[in-house]
């Protein structure tokens, strides 16, 4: 089942990338107390993702701060060593957490995961966006076609 606003996100360990290397942390810790825009991709490097998704978080960031927004935190199943290489590609700075979910911890226990064999990817998170209030889901939304539907401009609405 799919996750809906109202439901806890799930708490699970999911990578990151620390200045000793790749960690892990805990969803819990990220929410907990806190005000969260949340992201999630198909793949960093990817054509919509790079171009358009994680800039648009980027971009937006300092609007989500004055929003009242804690951290923005972007979801890919990927390594920590890949979403950092990304990060620093898009020259993310600290204004985005990346979250590496190559074991789809999160994703799967969310209800997120898709299935893109068909272009060789293999299962992946589904593209969204979502508020999350103090681990709870407040608003998310999904793609239905081409990309608007999840972007940081449409997430800053519901604020």
């Amino acid at each position: 089942m799919t996750i809906k606003p109202g439901d806890r996100v799930p708490y699970v360990t999911v990578g990151t990338m620390t200045a000793d290397g790749p960690d892990v942390m805990s969803t819990a810790d990220l929410f907990a107390g806190k005000t969260v825009a949340l992201f999630g991709l198909p793949g960093a490097f990817t054509k919509t993702c790079s171009s358009l998704h994680l800039p648009g978080f980027i971009y937006n960031a300092d609007k989500f701060k004055e929003k009242g927004v804690d951290s923005i935190a972007c979801l890919s199943v990927n390594d920590p060593w890949v979403m950092d290489a990304w990060a620093k590609d898009q020259k993310s700075g600290d204004k985005i957490v990346m979250l590496a979910d190559g074991a789809l911890n999160f994703t799967r226990e969310a209800g997120l995961e898709v299935d893109l064999n068909d272009k060789c990817y293999g299962p992946r998170c589904k593209r969204f966006s979502a508020l999350v209030e103090d681990g709870v889901v407040k608003t998310l939304h999904f793609e239905e076609g081409g990309f608007g539907e999840t972007s940081a401009e449409r997430l800053l609405e519901d604020l």
